[in-house]
């Protein structure tokens, strides 16, 4: 079953698909990333259940832009998703999320895989 968010009050410029693959949260973003959608990215990386380590995959593949507001929600999601015994990772970045990400150095911080299923692994 996916659920599906969207900004509320607003045009859906960030949609977010959230599916559970191997006891793994996969989001796939779709659209922008940025001050506007921030909050809702952020709501969708909250934890599901309390007392089991937060495992997420970020599915970028659909993203057409990503500003600061987003790579903030990104630092804070993987420190609290660390600190739980979890992990984030961040899969199939299109270019403009790509360039972005290497630019600010997040792939240092977050894994970062070329696809969803390399993600998806071990």
């Amino acid at each position: 079953m996916a659920d599906i968010y969207h900004p509320a009050g607003q045009p859906a410029r960030l949609s977010i698909t959230r599916t559970t693959v191997d006891g793994i949260r996969v989001l796939a973003l779709a659209g922008e990333l940025d001050t506007d959608t921030a909050a809702t990215l952020r709501q969708a990386l909250r934890p599901e259940e309390e007392g089991l380590p937060p495992l997420t995959v970020l599915d970028f593949d659909a993203v057409t832009f990503m500003d600061s507001s987003a790579i903030n929600v990104l630092v804070a999601a993987h420190r609290d998703a660390t600190a739980a015994g979890g992990w984030i990772r961040l899969a199939a970045l299109a270019e403009p999320a790509r360039r972005v990400v290497e630019i600010v150095g997040l792939d240092t911080i977050i894994a970062c895989h070329p696809t969803l299923a390399q993600a998806l692994e071990p």
